[in-house]
């Protein structure tokens, strides 16, 4: 039975298979000669512009002016630094950041910036599809949305700059699956891997079908006739679209979402069963083919965690 799927309804169950965990490190203001980077802790990370401006300096990119209310959220450790000189060789020490209701000369600039990290195994499959940093503009004539969001993380954003409200990490999950949901729509003919299929009504149904039932007996010719093609062109369009042969990628998803119920507390046995596997020690190879590691280890190290100790 085809499973009725628009595009936008499989981008959000996609989204809501995103597990992420989200820690505000400072909201303030710096002035004078300062530089702030999140870069080097092996995590995504976010700098949003509460007012001010600055300018945001990559390794291989032109340097780029941030005006207020911009967000620059990179979605996984990239090299960057953010500073008030437009000149990408410029470089300052580390400085101490005030309060946001500082009044300093000029005005400075006040940020929030902090780190988050997209859990679970469905995490690893989208994320890696998407691009490693968004740049969201205040003025986007899309933005409507997070401009509300925004606004209320400005209105959060005071008292002791190390020291954040904890409701500014909830504020700024919002604001980060608004953005990705944003950047999914807008950029969609560019995206590569599983995003892919939500292009079209014909394959967002296909990968509607196999997501609601994994343990299915696919084949490829089963798949090429849910998209009313010949098995030589659906296999020729599938490989443009994901950069991987139908089989492959049904293998992937199967172990994925496999590990996602082991990490929700599934037994092996169900896990494997329920990604179409009677035999538990075939499901064990090719989970650990994909995955890297045995069932059981993934089900004991994948438990909900936090960034605490990563940060302190």
């Amino acid at each position: 039975m085809e499973t009725t799927f628009s595009c936008d309804q499989l981008v959000n169950w996609l989204l809501g298979s995103l597990r992420l965990e989200t820690t505000v490190f400072h909201a303030g203001r710096y002035c004078g000669a300062w530089q702030a980077s999140t870069a080097g802790r092996l995590l995504g990370s976010f700098h949003l512009v509460l007012d001010g401006q600055c300018w945001l300096h990559r390794p291989g990119h032109a340097s780029i002016p941030l005006m207020p209310r911009d967000s620059v959220l990179f979605l996984r450790d990239v090299p960057h630094r953010l500073n008030a000189e437009p000149g990408s060789r410029i470089h300052h020490a580390p400085a101490a950041m005030l309060p946001l209701e500082a009044r300093v000369p000029g005005g400075g600039t006040g940020l929030a910036c902090g780190f988050f990290e997209f859990r679970g195994a469905m995490s690893h499959l989208l994320i890696d599809s998407l691009p490693e940093a968004i740049l969201v503009r205040a003025d986007d004539t899309d933005s409507g949305h997070l401009a509300t969001v925004f606004e209320l993380i400005r209105a959060e954003a005071g008292g002791d700059p190390e020291q954040p409200s904890p409701l500014l990490a909830r504020l700024v999950e919002v604001l980060l699956f608004y953005a990705i949901r944003r950047a999914v729509s807008r950029d969609m003919r560019s995206l590569a891997g599983i995003w892919s299929l939500t292009r079209t009504t014909k394959m967002a149904g296909l990968l509607a079908d196999v997501l609601s039932a994994p343990g299915r007996d696919w084949t490829v010719e089963q798949m090429a006739t849910r998209v009313h093609m010949s098995r030589s062109n659906f296999c020729r369009h599938f490989g443009d679209l994901t950069g991987q042969s139908p089989a492959a990628f049904l293998a992937t998803l199967r172990m994925r979402i496999a590990a996602q119920r082991l990490e929700s507390g599934d037994s092996i046995e169900r896990a494997a069963d329920y990604v179409g596997y009677r035999s538990s020690a075939a499901f064990s190879r090719a989970f650990k083919k994909i995955t890297g590691e045995q069932p059981g280890a993934w089900r004991r190290g994948n438990r909900p965690g936090g960034l605490g100790t990563v940060l302190q």
